[in-house]
């Protein structure tokens, strides 16, 4: 199976952005009838560490290294460090940009708020992983939210409107209180992700 780590927005800040989207090119394009591969509403999400492939007789693994990185996330009462939070992080949704080019290019949005919070779940996650040998991307994070993947599908300068566009958004505050372990379905109809448990952040 192939796994990966996610935040959910809240409902609230999913239906802003919603309404974001159907202003922007990716979003007139797609009710136009064009395939933009724009991300379904309750498919929105940030990934915090993707995981991959792995073996089913893992998954209780799996779910251990997630519960003791939910755990462990934060620094230690009185120590300095990039967070310092009491609670769980708040974030909005704003700003965005696009990753690669045609034909696998993908507009995004950014996150704003604890920012540095999302960096040191991930580094806790991939942490716990490595530590019971499990397997994950090690790439650095960048923290953004999957809006569409356009490809060749739109002309280079209305993905770049739609980039520049996102730099005024600003999306309404909610708070990151659970870390998703998912898993992504074969193609084909139906959903296309499974959220399999849910820790607290």
């Amino acid at each position: 199976m192939r796994l990966f780590v996610a935040i959910y927005p809240s409902p609230e800040a999913l239906d802003d952005l919603a309404n974001q989207v159907d202003r922007l090119r990716v979003g007139t394009s797609a009710a136009a009838g064009l395939d933009v591969r724009l991300t379904p509403r309750d498919e929105t999400h940030l990934t915090v560490v993707f995981v991959g492939e792995m073996a089913d007789a893992r998954l209780t693994e799996v779910h251990d290294a997630l519960a003791r990185s939910a755990r462990s996330w934060r620094p230690p009462v009185g120590t300095s460090g990039s967070v310092e939070l009491v609670g769980v992080p708040r974030l909005r949704i704003g700003g965005g940009g696009f990753f690669g080019a045609a034909p696998d290019l993908v507009l995004w949005a950014g996150l704003r708020g604890d920012v540095d919070a999302l960096h040191a779940i991930s580094l806790a996650t991939r942490r716990e992983l490595t530590l019971a040998g499990l397997p994950h991307d090690p790439r650095p994070y960048a923290p953004h939210v999957t809006l569409a993947r356009p490809g060749r599908r739109l002309p280079p300068e209305q993905v770049e409107a739609d980039r520049s566009a996102l730099d005024g958004y600003l999306g309404p505050a909610w708070s990151a209180d659970e870390l998703v372990l998912v898993r992504t379905n074969r193609p084909g109809p139906g959903t296309r992700y499974d959220r399999l448990a849910a820790w607290p952040l």
